[in-house]
């Protein structure tokens, strides 16, 4: 069976599987604090061209996004997401579960619209009873997005500069992070994250790690207290150094854009394909996600040898399909799923 129904189907990359067997029965301290968390973080900074910030390592995004949320808002705050942001939709409630409320907006291919959000901001301090209401404190959005779209620079920018406005935390869930970076015409980099969010995270789940979420912090006044938070959460993993060697080896000579930019490279190989052979696609994305639109007669066919993602109804007789690509999926997997199609 084929599978391109996510990208977190596989183990690791193969580098990372070698420096833990290489380093399988060093003794190290816990918790994070072993020389390899520490040349992670180092090299996450250097990365990142922000030489003061803090980094956390933690497990899953889900885990992270609660962990961070609940760690800056007060019990009376809020998040502001799009109505199809991960933490409103596929996460179980974590949010809600941490004592603090989601607050949508609309959606534009996937993204947040910064002039509707500097709209929804004042619209809720107009009112008068403003102070009755969960107070609207963060702003949290994905890069990539649940649809495949990337922020480009002067998204991100105008987003940054209506949070900065309003005094509010911009938080950039970054599970697809190396996803967006490589994708076709994005002119951001990590640094140019750095600079315009409050927090932000580099996913490794999905992007060749086995497991992991690298918090990046650059505005240090928003970390008091988080490794304690982080522990009461269940967030801290007691062979931390389990975290630090992935992300030291995914940030050793550029593998992590390397494999990123891999993962994109199939995911346009299909897009074209289909493109060619007239398919019609569901949305536009330039990364690593690519919805197309199936028969549904043909979709049962195609998943007896394909494991997808059905993502959305489009009439009786069609559905909208996710393939998703990772660091590990081969030139030979795409051309098979062409020629079946």
């Amino acid at each position: 069976m084929i599978r391109l129904a996510c990208d977190y189907q596989e183990g690791c990359h193969p580098k990372i599987l070698e420096k833990l067997i290489q380093t399988n029965m060093e003794s190290t301290v816990g918790y994070g604090f072993d020389p390899y968390c520490e040349s992670a973080k180092a090299k996450i900074r250097q990365a990142c061209q922000a030489p003061e910030a803090d980094v956390f390592l933690l497990v899953g995004g889900t885990q992270t996004n609660a962990t961070v949320i609940r760690s800056i808002l007060r019990p009376c705050e809020g998040v502001i997401a799009v109505k199809s942001g991960h933490i409103n939709g596929h996460e179980g409630g974590a949010i809600e579960a941490g004592g603090h409320k989601v607050l949508t907006i609309e959606a534009h291919d996937g993204k947040m619209d910064a002039q509707e959000l500097d709209q929804y901001i004042k619209d809720t301090f107009a009112e008068d009873a403003w102070e009755h209401a969960v107070i609207p404190a963060m702003v949290y959005i994905s890069q990539a997005t649940e649809t495949g779209s990337v922020y480009t620079l002067a998204e991100m920018t105008a987003i940054s500069e209506v949070c900065r406005k309003h005094n509010m935390v911009l938080f950039v869930d970054g599970a697809r992070l190396g996803y967006a970076l490589a994708s076709e015409g994005c002119d951001m980099t990590l640094a140019d994250l750095a600079r315009l969010t409050d927090v932000f995270y580099i996913g490794g789940t999905k992007v060749g790690a086995m497991f992991g979420e690298a918090v990046v912090f650059t505005n240090k006044t928003l970390t008091r207290n988080f490794f304690t938070i982080q522990k009461q959460s269940g967030a801290v993993l007691a062979k931390g150094r389990m975290l630090g060697i992935q992300f030291d080896v995914l940030f050793t000579d550029n593998l992590y854009f390397e494999i990123s930019r891999h993962a994109v490279a199939m995911a346009m190989k299909l897009k074209e394909a289909l493109k060619a052979k007239g398919y019609q696609f569901y949305v536009e994305s330039p990364s690593n996600q690519q919805f197309v639109i199936l028969d549904n007669t043909q979709l049962a066919k195609l998943e007896e040898k394909v494991a997808v993602s059905r993502w959305a109804k489009v009439d009786d007789n069609h559905t909208a399909v996710r393939f998703c690509t990772s660091w590990a999926t081969s030139e030979a997997t795409i051309e098979k799923v062409i020629e079946l199609l």
